[in-house]
């Protein structure tokens, strides 16, 4: 079972950044792709940012601009930068690694934008 952690969540200021990480257990080369979902208060869970293992990547309108994927496959790791935080990026984010067949989801890490 393939275990993925997150980290690096927790409370900014507005205008401010933060970079969460995500571990996998094992090598994330064999997933066709690696995202990050978040999911607000009373809201469903939404996608935020996808990396393909050929590395490309797509963004939801909302980030667009302002949060950056990446993927370093040697340390089966998964970055994403986050600038100009706003309060409405408030949510549990989520990381996860997906092939044709299946897909694993992280516990999430908590990121609050607020003064």
């Amino acid at each position: 079972q393939v275990q993925l952690v997150e980290s690096g969540g927790g409370l900014v200021q507005p205008g401010g950044s933060l970079r969460l990480s995500c571990a996998a257990s094992e090598s994330i080369s064999r997933f066709g792709y690696m995202g990050w979902y978040r999911q607000a208060p009373g809201k469903q869970r939404e996608w935020v940012a996808t990396v393909t293992s050929g590395g490309s990547r797509n963004y939801a309108d909302s980030v667009k601009g302002r949060f950056t994927i990446s993927r370093d496959n040697a340390k089966n790791l998964v970055y994403l930068q986050m600038n100009s935080l706003k309060p409405e990026d408030t949510a549990v984010y989520y990381c996860k690694a997906g092939t044709p067949l299946t897909s694993y989801w992280g516990q999430g890490t908590q990121v609050t934008v607020s003064s």
